[in-house]
C-alpha cells in the first residue's frame, strides 16, 4: 500500500540536522556541536506561570489563534520591540515556527509555484516548499557575502514565482541581511508582486545594532507575513510555541489552515508565553557573542574561513581546500575525533560546515580542540588552534 501515499512524501528527504545528532548520540564521548538547542534553561518565571496556569485549571480549549491575552501582548511586544504594528486579531499563536511557516507557505503556494530562497538556508524550507507541491529556488549567497545581490535575483524571477524567504539572522551563517539586500528584495516584490516571508526567530539574538527586518517596509505590508518562535529567545525550544502575523486578508485564510492542522497552541503555555515576552534575553544574548568570539578565535587560529555572524549561535566555516565533501569530512570528524557538526550540504553549502555554539562552554573547548586536532591530520600533522 505504500505505493498509494502521497507522493510528495517520497520526495521529502530527513534532515540532516538530526540524522548527524542521532549518530553523535550513538557514538560515546561525542561532543555534539549540531542542535541549535540552548544549554539554559527555561527561566523559573516563564516555568512558574505554566504551572500557575495548569493549576488554575487552563487546560481546556482556547481560541484557535490563542488567547485574547497573549495575543494583545504579542501584538505590544511587537509594536515596541520590533516597530511592527499590527493588531491582536492579526496574531496566529502556532505550534512552533515549523507550524507558521507551514500555514504561510501552504496558504500561498499553489502546484508548481516558485519560492526563491537565499542560500545557504535552514533545510525545512525546502522541505515544506515540496510538500506543499511548490518548487524551490536557491539563490546563491556566498559569491556576494552572504548578502543578496539585486541582480542574481531578478535573474531568477518567473511568471511562476511566488513568494521570497527571507530568514535574518541566517541559519546556518548568522549573517544580518543589510540594507541593500532589503532593498533588493522590495524592489522585485512590488514590482512582481511576490509575497515575503520574514522568518525573524533569531531576531531577539541579534549582536548588530543596525538590524532591519523586511517586515519594517510598511507599503508591502499586505503581502508580508512574519514568523516567530519563543524557542531560542527564551531556551523554550521544547514547549513548541511560536506566532505569525500576517495583515487581515491573508492572516484569515492562515488561520482556517492553523485551525484544521493543530486546533490551537496548547492551553497551558499561552500563560507561559505572556511570561517570557516579560522577560530579558540579554545576559544569555551576551553569553552567545562570547562563545561566538571565542569560537571565530579558534576557528581562524585552524585557517577555517568563517563569515561573522551577526545574531544566532552558529558558524559556518569553509572546508574546501581539504577536498572533502561536507559529509565526508563531517563523518570522519565524527568517527575519528568523537565530534558531531552538520554538513553544509544539508543548507546548500557543500563547501562548509555548521557548528553550533549554544552547548556549554566546556563542551565547546573541547570540541574546538578536538576539531583543531583532526584539521592538523588533515594538513599533515602541522599544528592548529
Amino acid at each position: 500500500m505504500h505505493e498509494r501515499l502521497n507522493e510528495a512524501v517520497y520526495g521529502a528527504k530527513r534532515s540532516a540536522i538530526r540524522e548527524f545528532s542521532r549518530l553523535a548520540a550513538q557514538t560515546p564521548g561525542c561532543v555534539r556541536l549540531t542542535l541549535g538547542e540552548p544549554d539554559f534553561d527555561t527561566p523559573a518565571p516563564i516555568c512558574a506561570a505554566a504551572k500557575d496556569a495548569l493549576d488554575a485549571g487552563e487546560t481546556h480549549y482556547i481560541e484557535n489563534n490563542g488567547t485574547r491575552a497573549l495575543r494583545e501582548k504579542i501584538a505590544a511586544f511587537e509594536r515596541t520591540h520590533s516597530g511592527l504594528d499590527y493588531a491582536a486579531d492579526d496574531v496566529i499563536v502556532t505550534v512552533g515556527a515549523t507550524e507558521a511557516l507551514f500555514a504561510a507557505l501552504f496558504g500561498i503556494l499553489n502546484p508548481g509555484d516558485e519560492v526563491i530562497v537565499p542560500t545557504p538556508a535552514f533545510v525545512l524550507y525546502e522541505r515544506i516548499v515540496g510538500l506543499c507541491r511548490g518548487v524551490f529556488v536557491p539563490l546563491d549567497t556566498e559569491p556576494d557575502g552572504f548578502q543578496l545581490n539585486a541582480d542574481r535575483l531578478n535573474a531568477l524571477v518567473t511568471p511562476r514565482t511566488k513568494a521570497i524567504i527571507l530568514n535574518s539572522p541566517n541559519n546556518p551563517t548568522g549573517c544580518v541581511y543589510d540594507r541593500r539586500s532589503l532593498e533588493a528584495v522590495r524592489a522585485v516584490a512590488e514590482a512582481r508582486e511576490l509575497f515575503v516571508i520574514c522568518d525573524d526567530v533569531y531576531r531577539q539574538l541579534c549582536y548588530e545594532p543596525d538590524y532591519h527586518s523586511f517586515a519594517e517596509y510598511r507599503a508591502l505590508r499586505d503581502r508580508v507575513i512574519v514568523v516567530q518562535s519563543f524557542s531560542k529567545p527564551y531556551a523554550m525550544t521544547g514547549w513548541r510555541v511560536g506566532y505569525l502575523l500576517a495583515d487581515a486578508p491573508v492572516r484569515e485564510r492562515l488561520e482556517l489552515i492553523h485551525q484544521f492542522m493543530v486546533t490551537s497552541a496548547p492551553a497551558p503555555f499561552q500563560r507561559a508565553c505572556m511570561a517570557a515576552l516579560d522577560h530579558d534575553p540579554g545576559g544569555m544574548i551576551a553569553e552567545y557573542r562570547n562563545r561566538r568570539d571565542y569560537v571565530l578565535s579558534r576557528l581562524s587560529g585552524m585557517g577555517l574561513n568563517t563569515p561573522l555572524p551577526g545574531g544566532a549561535f552558529y558558524a559556518f566555516p569553509s572546508i574546501a581546500r581539504f577536498g572533502l565533501d561536507s559529509t565526508a569530512f563531517c563523518m570522519r570528524l565524527l568517527r575519528e575525533k568523537g565530534v558531531a557538526v552538520t554538513p553544509g550540504a544539508a543548507f546548500g553549502a557543500d563547501g562548509r560546515v555548521r557548528l553550533s555554539y549554544c552547548c556549554g562552554m566546556d563542551a565547546l573547548c573541547e570540541g574546538l580542540d578536538r576539531m583543531a586536532a583532526f584539521i592538523s591530520l588533515l594538513e599533515g600533522g602541522r599544528p592548529n588552534g
